[in-house]
């Protein structure tokens, strides 16, 4: 090994960094696709309009998300605020 060999970095392999690669887009699509889907909308629409039977609610104070993980597991969250009661 001749001193020049020793300061130069050593090349990975092309099969190690094409999946190095291959790992960023999937984790950059998968968080993309993830965001929103498309029936999001629709089911809060849906719930505003259950809970407008029983409770006058905002519209913006109720939250709906999904999340997913890399596990292929989803999580739906719903977050409602509802008005103070009055005496």
């Amino acid at each position: 090994m001749s001193l020049l060999e020793f300061f130069r970095p050593q090349k990975k392999a092309s099969a190690s960094m094409a999946k190095e690669r291959l790992q960023i887009i999937v984790a950059e699509r998968r968080s993309q696709s993830s965001s929103s889907p498309s029936y999001l909308p629709q089911l809060k629409e849906d719930i505003l309009q259950v809970l407008a039977k029983y409770v006058e609610v905002d519209p913006s104070m109720v939250n709906v998300a999904l999340e997913q993980t890399d596990d292929d597991l989803s999580v739906l969250e719903l977050n409602v605020k509802l008005p103070d009661e009055e005496k």
